[in-house]
């Protein structure tokens, strides 16, 4: 077995999973990329990782089925004999007016964010080695809170909730758990269906006057996973350049 760390990341097929992965692999982890429909992306970047001389795997695996994540995790710990972190980045949004939207569509949102952070954060506790590192997402829309968010913001609101305190349940484990909320950036679910003008509006709340881009978010991401971060634990880290 490799002695490098074992990383999940889970939504790694595409955009923040994707830089994401591609970035640990750089850095001498192996990703481990679950997807549930993009195979083909999922795969694509395995070989881009393993041809570039990196160890990566592509598992399927649906974040809001709590059994599928069991068994990725077993598997993982079976093959690798190590887990070392997991990061979450599998997310959807539907963005319309609260009024307007079907109990199928407000079930789908928590069940993939909400629910799948809860299935998440269980079984990461149940295979985790000491020392290890959970990374969780939220997003900046919790503390600007803008229209037709409602629903995608009650479901991160909810992921910061549920991660600050489990850190804390976590005690005597020596396991990290913290959350990464980005701004505004350029991946395609927030890209997809917006105007123009939508976007360059968004991009004028940064004071750099721009979206982020997903190599934006990395750096904090390998922050917390070194052992230079042991000592931060429970806490929301913002990488937004400045959007308010």
């Amino acid at each position: 077995m490799s002695d490098k760390k074992v990383v999940i990341v889970s939504g790694g097929s595409r955009g923040l999973g994707r830089e994401i992965a591609l970035s640990l692999a750089a850095d001498g982890y192996i990703p481990i990329i679950t997807y549930i429909n993009n195979q083909d992306k999922a795969k694509q970047i395995v070989r881009q990782i393993t041809d570039g001389g990196g160890e990566a795997e592509a598992i399927k695996a649906d974040v809001g089925d709590f059994d599928a994540v069991e068994h990725l995790f077993r598997d993982v710990k079976t093959r690798f004999g190590r887990i070392d972190a997991v990061i979450n980045t599998a997310a959807i949004a539907i963005l319309k007016p609260l009024a307007e939207f079907t109990p199928a569509e407000f079930a789908s949102v928590l069940a993939t964010n909400t629910a799948g952070t809860f299935n998440i954060l269980q079984i990461a506790a149940k295979y985790l080695d000491k020392g290890g590192r959970i990374l969780t997402f939220s997003s900046n829309v919790v503390d600007t809170r803008p229209v037709n968010y409602t629903v995608y913001g009650a479901s991160k609101s909810a992921v910061e909730t549920m991660s600050k305190i489990f850190a804390k349940e976590l005690r005597g484990r020596e396991i990290t758990v913290n959350v990464i909320s980005p701004g505004p950036t350029k991946t395609e679910m927030f890209l997809d269906g917006k105007s123009p003008e939508f976007i360059a509006q968004t991009a004028s709340l940064s004071p750099f006057g721009r979206l982020g881009e997903p190599e934006d978010i990395y750096p904090a991401v390998a922050f917390l996973l070194s052992p230079q971060a042991a000592w931060v634990n429970g806490q929301v880290i913002k990488v937004n350049g400045g959007a308010s």
